[in-house]
């Protein structure tokens, strides 16, 4: 059984940064592509990054290319997001998910990201 749960959340101001991290268990996290995805009040889910079995290939979406960063770490069963330069509408619940979109209906409980000045 697929089991995810996300960690570090929280509130931060316009402009700082928060890691998220994301326990797996229960399959083999080697072998899967990983999403984190996120969602708003009142909207849908979003695709925020991606990241190959092995680390190597990432995908973000155009609204987070150049201030998020996913990474792997496949002995611990980690997955990681580096949030930086946060903005006000990065605000919503976090979540880390395996490939299977648009739902990704395997993921976490999702830890909670609020930006505000």
């Amino acid at each position: 059984e697929v089991q995810l749960v996300e960690s570090g959340g929280g509130l931060v101001q316009p402009g700082d940064s928060l890691k998220l991290s994301c326990a797996a268990s229960g399959f083999e996290l080697d072998s899967r592509i990983m999403f984190w995805i996120r969602q708003a009040p009142g909207k849908p889910i979003e695709w925020v990054a991606a990241i190959t079995t092995n680390g190597l290939g990432k995908s973000y979406a155009d609204s987070v290319q150049g201030r998020f960063s996913v990474a792997r770490d496949n002995a611990k069963n980690v997955i990681y997001l580096q949030m930086n330069d946060l903005k006000i509408e990065d605000t919503g619940m976090y979540y880390c998910a395996t490939n299977r979109p648009p739902n990704f209906p395997e993921r976490g409980p999702g830890t909670q990201v609020t930006v505000s000045s």
